[in-house]
């Protein structure tokens, strides 16, 4: 920030109105004219006045830096909990006097000292948890933290860019020597003016008391943001979310959905996805409408209709392009209970929506209740990935009674219209039987020529999970390109050392 707060500036001159105006000319003036009083308690009105201000503005400036703060990433996995409330209550008891800037190293000493706290948590059976850490992965940490401080400093205090180490490191050498002149004078205006010496003093702790408390919440700040900006990289990097690169993960499509996108047909005038898709996973039993769904989500046919039994053998991808959603890859697949528990598994893990299709009429849901905890219990028990979201869709709502009735919409809220009482019932049940929230259960019909609440209540809902899914996806690729960066790495190192191993003979030779 280049301009000058105008609070600030106004808290600084109700400190120096009265001398300004005052004590050059007037004071004895104001002692002929027995005014001396009136001074005194201009004195005290402003210096009241000025330390309110101040102290208003520490408040504001204190709450805009902790608007600033550095937050966990909702995008983290589940363990990741547990390690930023360390880092949280490390930073909340920093205290400004255990780390003074005209100490070297001790900067240093804050950071490792929060990565033995995340090392510890993620490694608890390690004696030394801080040597489990990767070199490259260590000056990482430091680069990056050191960088996010920097944009915040200079973002969020004023002058930051024009404050030199230099200077700092001279006002903190000078401090004791200017503590000293001062308390000279002090004596010496004591010894000449008592009354003014004892005025001048009590003013004076009072300015100082409101900078000082300006000056330590700032360094405390800093301090915090630092464990703060150290933690959180420690934590992307135990996590498995730290990559070498600078690369968004999310940017190009991973190998996997590369492979999918060529099995969709991706390939369009623009050029195909410049990111990796979203990956929709629809589920459910056969001849519940899966692949009708997939058909009123494109407007279009795309998926073979599963009337008859082994239709859909496998995965089959196919490209979605709607409003709300750039890229997406919508998975249709055979009847849950024709397809074997670990492709089921693996089709879930690669997923970062689960869309669970179940028939409305039909009450017999006790293998899909399986099904889905089954599914619950493997992604619950990985704590290093959150669960894709869930949505239920109940299908053929228009069979439920009265039978031969169907003129949409329908209300779930209108207790005088049977047909929506049935629906609204067919949905509560479906929440209670497979333990999903009933706010996640969107009822739909599919049948040909009555497709009704696809693109309105349907849609909505989807969009209204994408936050969650591409937190997903993040995680997803961040896996994939750990993965992939790992093996170009040794790729290129084993080539690299394999150069230099065919060079050395030729440089021993010319060197004997």
């Amino acid at each position: 920030m280049n301009r000058i707060d105008r609070w600030w500036l106004g808290a600084l001159l109700l400190w120096v109105i009265p001398f300004v105006a005052l004590l050059p000319m007037g004071l004895l003036w104001l002692h002929e004219q027995g005014a001396v009083l009136v001074w005194l308690g201009s004195i005290l009105l402003f210096s009241v006045a000025g330390y309110a201000l101040q102290q208003w503005r520490r408040k504001e400036a204190r709450d805009a830096l902790d608007a600033a703060r550095t937050q966990p990433d909702p995008a983290w996995p589940p363990l990741a909990d547990g390690a930023w409330a360390l880092v949280e209550a490390m930073a909340e008891g920093i205290d400004p006097a255990d780390w003074p800037l005209d100490e070297e190293m001790r900067l240093g000493a804050l950071a490792r000292r929060t990565l033995e706290q995340i090392a510890g948590y993620y490694h608890p059976e390690v004696d030394q948890p801080l040597l489990e850490l990767r070199l490259p992965h260590a000056l990482l940490i430091i680069e990056r933290a050191s960088r996010d401080l920097r944009e915040s400093l200079t973002e969020h205090i004023p002058f930051s860019h024009r404050l030199t180490v230099g200077a700092l490191a001279r006002a903190y050498r000078w401090k004791p020597f200017a503590e000293r002149l001062l308390g000279l004078y002090r004596a010496g205006n004591l010894v000449l003016n008592p009354s003014h010496a004892l005025l001048n003093e009590a003013w004076g702790r009072l300015r100082e008391r409101g900078f000082t408390a300006a000056r330590e919440d700032l360094y405390r700040w800093l301090l915090q943001e630092y464990v703060r900006k150290v933690g959180h990289y420690a934590i992307e990097l135990y996590s498995g979310r730290l990559l070498l690169s600078d690369e968004d993960p999310v940017r190009r499509p991973t190998q996997a959905s590369s492979r999918d996108l060529e099995r969709a047909e991706a390939e369009t005038a623009s050029g195909g996805p410049l990111e990796e898709p979203l990956r929709i996973l629809v589920l459910g039993r056969s001849n519940t409408g899966k692949s009708s769904l997939i058909n009123a989500l494109f407007g279009q046919l795309r998926a073979a209709i599963d009337l008859v039994p082994d239709t859909t053998r496998a995965l089959t991808p196919y490209r979605l392009e709607r409003e709300g959603v750039d890229v997406a890859l919508i998975f249709d697949t055979p009847g849950s209970e024709r397809l074997a528990y670990k492709s089921l598994h693996d089709a879930a893990t690669a997923a970062d929506m689960i869309i669970w299709v179940s028939a409305a009429h039909r009450p017999d849901r006790q293998s899909e209740r399986q099904t889905l905890d089954a599914l619950r219990t493997a992604q619950g028990a990985r704590v290093d990935r959150r669960p894709p979201p869930l949505m239920v869709v109940v299908t053929h709502i228009d069979r439920l009674r009265p039978l031969r009735e169907w003129q949409p919409p329908y209300d779930l809220t209108d207790t005088t219209n049977l047909k929506a009482m049935s629906i609204q019932a067919a949905v509560t049940a479906l929440a209670a039987d497979l333990e999903v929230p009933i706010a996640n259960v969107i009822p739909v019909c599919l049948a040909e020529g009555r497709v009704y609440n696809v693109d309105d209540s349907l849609w909505t809902a989807l969009i209204e999970q994408t936050d969650r899914a591409q937190r997903v996806r993040l995680l997803r690729c961040q896996d994939a390109r750990r993965r992939e960066e790992n093996w170009n790495l040794l790729r290129r190192q084993l080539a690299n050392a394999g150069r230099f191993l065919l060079a050395l003979p030729g440089r021993t030779s010319r060197n004997p």
